[in-house]
Order: structure tokens, then C-alpha cells, then sequence
């Protein structure tokens, strides 16, 4: 009976040990081509060959990025361990502030990039920042949110009308109303 209890236990535990192991995520082609697709509904001023390249450039980057940070755990658990000083990077500003910065080194001729904050709707939720692109011209309310973070490194994409769960708002609108609410309460 105990060489049955080590032999359960020692597989359960190598079950548990592979389970927490990282597997890279993989980026599906069809995946690129739907986002592609996407980006280049927004207007037929947006070239085809931009939109590709935005949505390659989305996945792929995002999946680096999930390399990089050595995410492992679902978005909460891993700001946690951020925050903590565990892990080095991968807070959603974090996520948003290195895909902008990758998507405009392309300088995309009829695509604008932004970034957003969501503030929270309630005490139990914090604000989460993500980049959004667009047709040059178009605020980001007319574009597609670019969320890496959500979903731990799997990018997951909406347009930004559909994307319900968060209040998107650009970035440096939220941080200039914040610094009014706290200037009003000096």
C-alpha cells in the first residue's frame, strides 16, 4: 500500500509540475487573417498590406511579449506576482505600452495607434490600459482594442464599440482627469 501511495503521489505530482510548466502560445494564421480582415474594414483607405502587417505584428508580438514576461499564470495572479517583485513586467500598462511602441515603429501611413484606460466601474476592479488601432483620422471609439494582457499573452482583439466589458477612454484624457480630481481635493 505504501509503494501505491508513492506511486500516486509521485504522479501526481510530476501532473502538477508539468501543468505549471509554460507553453508558448502559438499563433494561428487564421487568427492573423480574421484580425487582418478586421483592420481593414474599418475604410478602404486602409491598405491591405498595413492591415496584415498590423495584425501579424499584433499576434506574434504578443506572444513575445508572454515569453519575455514569463507569464504563467492568468493576468491577476501574475500582477500579484509584479507587484510582488517575483516577476518583472507584464502589468496591462506594461502589455499597451510595448505593443504601441512596437506597432509605431512600422509608421503605418493610414493606421493610427492609440492607447486607452479603462477606469473601474466598481472598488473591486482596478483600471486596465491596452492599445487600440484605427483608420488614420479615426478616434479610438472606431477602432479595435489590442488586449495581450486579458488573456495572458493570447491577444485578444474586439472592436472597441463591442468591447462591453471595459469603458475604454484615451489615456492621457483619463490621466489629465485624474490629476483635476486630485487637485480638487487639496
Amino acid at each position: 500500500m505504501t509503494r501505491l501511495f508513492k506511486s500516486v503521489l509521485a504522479s501526481f505530482a510530476l501532473a502538477l509540475i508539468s501543468a505549471c510548466a509554460h507553453q508558448p502560445i502559438v499563433v494561428d494564421r487564421g487568427d492573423v487573417a480574421m484580425l487582418a480582415q478586421e483592420i481593414q474594414s474599418l475604410g478602404p483607405e486602409v491598405d491591405p498590406e498595413e492591415a496584415q502587417r498590423a495584425a501579424s505584428i499584433a499576434y506574434v508580438y504578443s506572444a513575445q511579449l508572454a515569453q519575455e514576461y514569463d507569464i504563467t499564470d492568468p493576468p491577476l495572479v501574475h500582477n500579484a506576482k509584479v507587484n510582488s517583485g517575483i516577476k518583472e513586467r507584464g502589468l496591462c500598462y506594461q502589455w499597451a505600452e510595448d505593443i504601441e511602441a512596437r506597432l509605431k515603429q512600422e509608421n503605418f501611413q493610414t493606421l493610427t495607434i492609440h492607447r486607452a484606460i479603462a477606469e473601474p466601474r466598481n472598488a473591486f476592479v482596478v483600471d486596465h490600459s491596452t492599445a487600440l488601432i484605427s483608420k488614420r483620422g479615426d478616434s479610438l471609439k472606431d477602432g479595435i482594442v489590442l488586449d495581450p494582457w486579458r488573456d495572458a499573452g493570447d491577444l485578444h482583439w474586439a472592436l472597441t464599440r463591442e468591447d462591453t466589458r471595459y469603458d475604454w477612454q484615451p489615456r492621457l484624457q483619463v490621466l489629465e482627469d485624474r490629476r483635476r480630481r486630485r487637485d480638487a481635493k487639496r
